[in-house]
């Protein structure tokens, strides 16, 4: 009996150990989620592949995919679902410290030369670009987000970084369905309502926020404004991103949030000012929008 009532009590410690797991029942799942990932950032690295890798390997830093250069081979260095630390202090539409909510993707590319006449930005490989956007299709087509969720390092960090530099084909990008891109005819249309004269710095920063871009200003910050502008700039007018908040630049931020052509701020008369048609005219400003 003492043998039989031993191996009674053991066989009962062992079923209660067993069933006091844990366990999960799935047999439920709801529909009300979505993807943890909101974003895909895009940057250079600045230096060459072996030393890129080692450093997204060994690093500091990581991202979710290199892009090499000769050849452009694709790397998942951070798998999707984990979080890689690529965007450090940064915001976009709110957002704060976007390493959580989106997938960086580096390219190898050396950004630029400072030289005795200038900085000089180097051009970007074709082949490096045709892998990059069926990667980016894929990515956003997995994660049920639009071409507007691509944005790059300068979009969410404006006072301290510059990639994917002024040369990156943004346009190129827009066309193939991965990216966004001001309509022309709307640019121009809007130019022409402002007649040269930009509206007053509040209007850009409103429409700048609505954008995206983060305007909360700290102490250090030198020509915080400015660098924003610049950013806008360098992405979607490269050929002149001079920081500066003129009719142009107006114009197709205008385009890119349309309704902040609704503000009192932008021109004085607006008709119909969300939805003009395509290649429409629209009724000059009044006055110079400064004057408001």
């Amino acid at each position: 009996m003492p043998v039989r009532s031993l191996l009674l009590g053991c066989l009962l410690i062992l079923l209660y150990g067993c069933s006091s797991g844990l366990k999960i029942d799935t047999r439920y799942a709801s529909q009300n989620h979505d993807s943890r990932v909101q974003y895909v950032v895009l940057h250079y690295t600045s230096s060459g592949f072996e030393r890129s890798l080692d450093h997204l390997m060994r690093g500091e830093v990581s991202s979710h995919y290199l892009i090499g250069d000769q050849p452009p081979i694709i790397y998942r260095l951070v798998e999707e679902d984990r979080r890689a630390w690529h965007a450090g202090d940064s915001s976009w539409q709110g957002r704060t410290w976007l390493n959580s909510p989106s997938i960086g993707i580096e390219i190898v590319h050396p950004g630029y030369s400072d030289t005795a006449a200038g900085r000089v930005w180097h051009p970007w490989q074709q082949d490096q670009i045709d892998a990059l956007i069926p990667l980016l299709r894929d990515i956003l087509q997995r994660h049920g987000l639009g071409p507007d969720r691509v944005i790059g390092h300068s979009d969410i960090a404006p006072q301290r970084k510059v990639d994917p530099g002024p040369l990156f084909p943004w346009q190129q990008l827009a066309a193939a369905g991965v990216a966004i891109w001001p309509e022309p005819e709307r640019v121009a249309a809007y130019q022409r309502q402002l007649n040269n004269q930009p509206p007053p710095a509040e209007w850009f920063d409103m429409a700048l926020e609505q954008f995206g871009y983060n305007l909360a200003r700290t102490p250090q910050q030198v020509n915080a404004t400015r660098n924003i502008i610049a950013a806008f700039q360098m992405r979607f007018r490269p050929a002149r991103y001079d920081g500066v908040a003129d009719a142009e630049t107006a114009a197709i931020l205008a385009t890119l949030v349309p309704a902040s052509v609704n503000s009192p701020l932008w021109c004085r008369p607006v008709a119909s000012p969300s939805a003009p048609p395509s290649g429409a005219g629209l009724p000059p400003c009044s006055r110079p929008a400064r004057a408001y």
